[in-house]
């Protein structure tokens, strides 16, 4: 304080000082500066944190550009080689296996195939489970390899189209009604 009071009485020659006695700092000081840095560590924290994580997922599950693991997605569809498992119900329009391997099915309770129509009703179906097939629908048919037609079954009657058809049952055939043979 004296050597202030002692430069402005030697300097003091009548003309106003240009400097002003407060000078403002402009900036982010102190405690506030403190906490700006700690949310910058923090967000580049978290960020790195979500970049291996992201990274990590992708490397886990096999993303690549086709799709994700065994499962590739290409313009006909989807196709998947091997085996994966559906925790809930899968809706498809086709299902082909490989033309060298055979399609299997695994289910803990039953298999329901369903047929719907445009609306989404239940026109037709399958359903395999525990001791017991079962198919429902207006006609049923079973063909062998070459389209040649061996059951079909409808509200009316039942066909049998093979060339011969053998009872093997212990206690033979038995009709209620009349049995016709051609000659």
């Amino acid at each position: 304080m004296v050597r202030e009071q002692y430069t402005r009485s030697t300097l003091d020659d009548g003309v106003p000082d240009d400097t002003s006695d407060y000078i403002y700092k402009i900036g982010i000081y102190g405690w506030r500066k403190r906490c700006l840095y700690l949310f910058i560590l923090i967000l580049i924290v978290i960020l790195t944190v979500n970049f291996a994580l992201t990274i990590w997922i992708l490397r886990v599950m096999w993303f690549n550009s086709e799709g994700m693991g065994l499962l590739q997605v290409n313009a006909d569809g989807l196709k998947l080689d091997g085996e994966s498992e559906f925790l809930f119900p899968l809706y498809a329009s086709e299902i082909h296996s490989r033309e060298d391997s055979f399609l299997l099915v695994h289910s803990s309770q039953n298999v329901t195939v369903a047929a719907r129509n445009e609306i989404g009703n239940v026109t037709g179906g399958l359903s395999l489970g525990p001791g017991m097939a079962e198919a429902f629908g207006q006609y049923l048919e079973i063909t062998s390899n070459n389209d040649k037609m061996l059951f079909s079954a409808d509200e009316n009657e039942a066909v049998v189209g093979a060339g011969k058809l053998r009872i093997t049952g212990p206690e033979g055939a038995l009709f209620e009604h009349s049995v016709e043979t051609p000659c």
